[in-house]
């Protein structure tokens, strides 16, 4: 039997299997209700805030919902679940976590790529520093209102929402962005975006300084606050004429729009966005949760606020933009602006309806400001844990220091953003980096629980955590379903894949090269593992394999008191025998 560690009163043997006492215990979370915040406003990011309205603007209004809540059932719900599950069963950030197969070992470094390649989610830090400025022209008095005669001297040969050239409009396009006329002009790194990057920065640090035991108590603010600004928002745009013509727009689908698969694929890319599996930041957070806790109630809590979340902030946009077609006598769809612009464009009208409309603006961009940490928080603590529970002799002690060095190099790289054409740069990496890695990265993780270590395995482990096994409609989408739509999807991003534009923008031909590398720099090292892995082991191909999927001895539950549990199984049966029991569950006599 596994030599016994230390443990605390519920068994979880906070120091990670490490045999030197003197190694520092991993944090955990100080109780529930932290625990249910954190992941909420992890979840609850600017996909849904605005990514998402503008999502229904473009593909029909309310029948995007259709697919939105379909992928979330059948791929957002599924994923989520495992992810809570294995990082609260390991104890173990997603770095290491994903070691239970090590020849897939390397579809995690993917992830890690992609941090360093978004820096580390190139949405939320890309808004998250505008908020900052806008944050601060609010405090200086720069309402839409104060702006009437700036707004006079603006061109209207510009597309999209000339015809009614809000302040806030021209404050994004002309002040903020100061963008070039294309990505060959860099232009030189603006001043006021990096010092706005620096403070979100330098915020983040000292929020995650002291792991979840500081990120705990800033949820309770950058977790609340911003569903309490949004309820505001949102009885004050109904109360505005011309809502109700939003309001049905978004309720009433458009079925038509259903039938062009382009609606399905971005709504897949919804889910990932919003949710936010994949990346690592829901096992990471998981792993500091007790260990018995209720992992299914708990994945249904965080995936249903999140959608409602998603649905409201859909009802306040259009509600404005019913509003807004109104006041310019124009259709609300010819209102609709793409990318990160529209949260700065829509909610700020709303603001200046309210009394006192620079206080509301201000608590606005903060709002802002608390769900770009939010989502954050997440991300950062997957790459500090990841690092501290792979080195915990040399870096568990020096976790500040590694804290301070990830936030330099990823505030060093994510100066390229602040350059005037920092905005094609930034739609450059998203455009070809994250797609591949969100479906390739989703793919494997059901390969690899429901295949390679096995369903029915994992709903064991599942079983001593939580005293119940997995539903059978989740063994079903781990193994078939949710893997085969995550590789359908795949396929058909490959066939349909194109050079990014950016508001008419055509990207240069060289392009297509530069997007090609990045690409490959975050698949690259799933490959490379694989093929180490194999090297290594010896004896035929397929005892390579075998052996290479087979757990490491240290693998196993975050309490040493079930460990013996966990060990107690031997699973000798056919592949087809294996088959069917990972999907259906059919109950199978343990060998001792």
């Amino acid at each position: 039997m596994h030599e016994s560690m230390a443990v605390d009163d519920e068994g979880i043997r906070l120091d990670q299997k490490n045999a030197d006492d003197d190694l520092p215990r991993r944090e955990v979370w100080s109780n529930k209700v932290e625990y249910v915040l954190g992941l909420i406003g992890y979840t609850i990011g600017f996909g849904s805030v605005w990514r998402f309205p503008y999502l229904c603007m473009k593909n029909g209004g309310g029948a995007f919902l259709i697919p939105f809540f379909t992928f979330t059932l059948l791929c957002g719900f599924p994923l989520y679940y495992m992810e809570l599950c294995l990082g609260q069963f390991s104890g173990r950030s997603a770095l290491i976590a994903w070691s239970l197969c090590p020849l897939l070992e390397g579809k995690f470094y993917t992830c890690g790529r992609h941090w360093l390649l978004n820096d580390p989610d190139d949405y939320d830090m890309y808004v998250v520093l505008r908020a900052d400025r806008r944050l601060g022209a609010n405090a200086a008095n720069n309402t839409p209102r104060n702006n009437a005669s700036y707004l006079l001297n603006i061109s209207s040969a510009e597309e999209s929402l000339d015809f009614y050239p809000t302040a806030a409009t021209e404050f994004w396009r002309y002040k903020l962005l100061n963008a070039s006329t294309g990505i060959d002009d860099w232009g030189i790194p603006q001043w006021h975006i990096i010092l706005a990057l620096f403070f979100s920065y330098a915020s983040m640090f000292l929020c995650i300084v002291k792991g979840v035991n500081s990120v705990g108590k800033v949820v309770y603010v950058t977790a609340i606050v911003p569903f309490v600004l949004l309820l505001v928002i949102l009885v004050q745009s109904l109360c505005l004429e011309g809502s109700l013509d939003g309001v049905l727009l978004y309720l009433k689908p458009d079925f038509s729009r259903l039938l062009h698969f382009q609606v399905w694929l971005e709504a897949a890319l919804q889910v990932f966005y919003s949710l936010g599996p994949a990346w690592g930041g829901i096992i990471t957070m998981a792993s500091f949760h007790k260990f018995h806790g209720n992992c299914l109630r708990d994945a249904i809590l965080f995936v249903s606020v999140d959608a409602v979340a998603n649905f409201l902030c859909g009802l306040v946009v259009f509600s404005i933009l019913g509003f807004l077609a109104r006041e310019a006598n124009v259709t609300i769809m010819e209102l609709a602006e793409s990318g990160p612009g529209l949260v700065f464009l829509v909610y700020p009208e709303a603001l200046t309806r309210l009394p006192i409309p620079q206080l509301w603006a201000v608590m606005f961009f903060f709002m802002l400001f608390t769900v770009g940490l939010d989502s954050q928080f997440g991300m950062l603590e997957a790459v500090i844990s990841g690092l501290t529970d792979r080195f915990p002799k040399t870096l568990r002690k020096r976790k500040t220091r590694v804290l301070l060095a990830v936030f330099v190099l990823f505030f060093l790289t994510s100066i390229i953003f602040s350059t005037q054409s920092g905005v094609y740069i930034f739609q450059l990496v998203d455009w070809y980096e994250s797609t591949f890695c969100i479906f390739m990265t989703s793919c494997l993780e059901c390969v690899v629980i429901g295949w390679l270590y096995g369903a029915e395995r994992f709903s064991r482990d599942i079983q001593i955590m939580t005293g119940s096994p997995i539903p059978v409609f989740i063994r079903i989408s781990w193994c078939i379903v949710t893997p085969l739509v995550m590789m359908l999807a795949f396929i058909a991003v490959l066939v349909n894949f194109d050079r990014p534009v950016y508001k008419g923008y055509e990207y240069p031909e060289y392009i297509d090269i530069v997007g090609i590398l990045i690409g490959l720099v975050s698949v690259l090292p799933t490959p490379v593992i694989v093929l180490k892995r194999l090297v290594k082991q010896r004896g035929s191909l397929t005892q390579r394999l075998m052996n290479s999927i087979v757990p490491p001895g240290d693998w196993g539950p975050n309490d040493d008191r079930v460990h013996h549990t966990y060990t107690m199984y031997k699973y000798n049966m056919s592949f087809w025998q294996m088959a069917k029991v990972n999907i259906t569950g059919r109950p199978t006599k343990p060998e001792t």
